[in-house]
């Protein structure tokens, strides 16, 4: 094997294999993106295939070696978001089962916060 520094790739820049959809977002999107679906508890594998971001920037995010402060920050927000809708969804219930939910949510908002 030769190791020559000045290698050109003759690739054509399409999404790597797995992906469904190459991807059009700019860098600050895709971590608006992510935060919004790691929120949601998607698996980064998930949220490369539906949405076509690179999976090691995904997977940098998400361990906190790439914008660590905001994107935990973007977390935060969604996490907030997503918790306030399944508080509103769970309005549909009525009684025990209401209480009972939201009880579930409350707590699984904290061990999430808490991290």
């Amino acid at each position: 094997m030769t190791s020559n520094n000045t290698c050109s790739d003759t690739r054509t820049p399409s999404p790597p294999y797995g992906y469904s959809r190459e991807c059009t977002y700019s860098r600050e999107q895709q971590m608006h993106i992510v935060a919004e679906f790691h929120a949601h508890k998607i698996r980064p594998s998930r949220i490369a295939y539906r949405v076509g971001i690179d999976i090691a920037f995904i997977e940098e995010l998400i361990a906190g070696e790439t914008e660590a402060a905001r994107f935990a920050q973007l977390v935060k927000f969604y996490r907030r978001g997503r918790y306030q809708q399944r508080l509103a969804e769970s309005q549909s219930s009525t009684g025990v089962k209401r209480y009972e939910l939201q009880q579930k949510i409350e707590r699984e908002f904290m061990q999430e916060t808490d991290l």
